[in-house]
């Protein structure tokens, strides 16, 4: 049974900061295959941070330079750190684990945490 709780979303304003973290049970971060989500307006989880199986971390070109994923095996913690945030930053950002058939990497398979939410005024 996986269980996750994502923390640190808030309201700032454009150029600052967040970190955002999951702290995780019933899955190991060491394990990799783990990501950070946002929603979309149709309602769709748009992938924008991930480690795959290797633990090599990935971006999206929209947040590349911007947000840095990492994670404390001892703590069993996902994080997001995010840098110059931007008004279109806005969303509900939700922290997935075990997200891999095998060696691919397939979003469909995640757990998903509640969401938690950002907001970036300008």
């Amino acid at each position: 049974q996986v269980h996750l709780m994502e923390t640190g979303g808030g309201s700032v304003q454009a150029g600052g900061s967040l970190r955002l973290s999951c702290a995780v049970s019933g899955y190991s971060v060491s394990e990799s295959c783990v990501g950070w989500f946002r929603q979309t307006l149709g309602n769709e989880r748009e992938q924008v941070a991930g480690l795959d199986l290797s633990g090599v971390p990935r971006y999206s070109e929209s947040v590349k330079g911007r947000f840095t994923i990492s994670q404390d095996n001892a703590k069993n913690t996902l994080y997001l750190q995010m840098d110059n945030l931007k008004p279109e930053d806005t969303r509900l950002y939700f922290c997935a684990v075990d997200c891999c058939d095998g060696r691919k990497w397939l979003s469909t398979l995640c757990s998903w945490g509640q969401g938690t939410q950002v907001t970036v005024s300008s």
